[in-house]
């Protein structure tokens, strides 16, 4: 019997966690309408994926809508591969040396991910997304050769926390959780982590972040990584990264369903509901001005663009000059000024 490959394993790793991840959700709000399962086939190149989407369809009547505790979510799946073009390979050999490179050969690639968004309805319960995706590519096997040796591989991925009101005992939570998981494989990398998720999800002409972050990490290999130290405890094999994702992709349901459960029946205005609108509006421009995986999805050929934009809100407000957040002593404002100015959230006394 032989031994499952990596791209195998991975890709029944993240089909698992994505059924817990849903399941959580409709095990929560069981009256809720399900997450709609949407496989597909990626046309004219090599690839499949799952989608996991659940949206509550308006009423048809002066009626009120259902009351269900998510808006709008999020849990998708894809696993790729095709042929990667001479320029594409010569921007990943910045971070990955031992890709071979001339201008006229492309190379197999093979990509699997998963990635979630859920927008909950109550303004007081957080915005939460996640990813965590494996990238491999092979030498040209000779025709009728199958699959090449592999020359190159990594794993990326992360956690944010997005919400319009800020509680500290949620954000320790989150932190503290996504935390636990790092320190299993290593003392350095969530510190390094959690920094380069406040620098990546900033919005630069709003002089903020999108939230109170989390983990963001690329590139993970055996190869020398331009952000962790060379000589100090981390996860460097396959095997080891491997293992590190699973530990941050099993903290997801532990760091986020506790805080939904605490704030998805808490009392709101006509106000809360107004500035989580505004907030969604941030994480839209973010989305579409900022984010990587959003702009090049956008740009690829036969793109599935409805599981691109997958990760906007249902709803969002932008209010030309509006005033609130300006008051630092208001709920709205104690959010922005984090916002200015990221707190060690793990390392907060309570």
């Amino acid at each position: 019997m032989e031994t499952p490959t990596m791209r195998q394993r991975f890709e029944e790793y993240i089909l698992n966690l994505q059924e817990e991840i849903i399941t959580s959700f409709e095990t929560l709000d069981p009256n809720a309408p399900k997450f709609k399962r949407d496989s597909w086939l990626r046309a004219h190149q090599g690839g499949k994926g799952v989608s996991g989407v659940f949206f509550a369809p308006p009423p048809t009547d002066a009626s009120p809508g259902p009351q269900t505790i998510l808006e709008k979510a999020g849990v998708n799946i894809s696993v790729v591969h095709g042929m990667l073009p001479p320029a594409a390979i010569k921007e990943m050999r910045a971070d990955h040396s031992s890709i071979p490179y001339d201008e006229k050969t492309s190379l197999p690639f093979f990509a699997a991910g998963i990635s979630l968004v859920v927008h909950p309805r109550n303004p007081h319960a957080p915005t939460v997304h996640a990813n965590y995706r494996y990238f491999e590519i092979s030498e040209k096997a000779a025709e009728g050769e199958g699959t090449g040796k592999v020359v190159a591989w990594w794993f990326g991925g992360g956690s944010d926390l997005t919400p319009s009101y800020l509680y500290d005992e949620d954000a320790r939570h989150f932190h503290t959780t996504l935390q636990n998981a790092c320190n299993q494989h290593g003392s350095e990398l969530y510190p390094v982590f959690k920094k380069w998720c406040d620098e990546y999800f900033y919005i630069v002409h709003r002089q903020e972040t999108r939230g109170i972050g989390g983990l963001f990490f690329d590139d993970l290999s055996a190869e020398k990584h331009a952000r962790l130290s060379d000589n100090v405890k981390r996860p460097r094999s396959s095997e080891e990264i491997f293992d590190f994702i699973k530990a941050v992709g099993n903290s997801f349901v532990p760091s986020y369903l506790p805080i939904l459960e605490r704030r998805m029946s808490m009392p709101s205005t006509d106000q809360h509901r107004r500035w989580q609108l505004l907030r969604r509006g941030r994480y839209v421009e973010f989305n579409l001005v900022y984010d990587r995986g959003t702009k090049f999805g956008l740009k690829t050929p036969s793109a599935r663009i409805e599981s691109i934009l997958m990760s906007l809100p249902e709803t969002a407000r932008w209010e030309y000059m509006t005033d609130m957040g300006s008051d630092l002593e208001s709920e709205e404002g104690r959010l922005i000024a984090v916002l200015k100015q990221p707190i060690d959230w793990a390392g907060l006394e309570k």
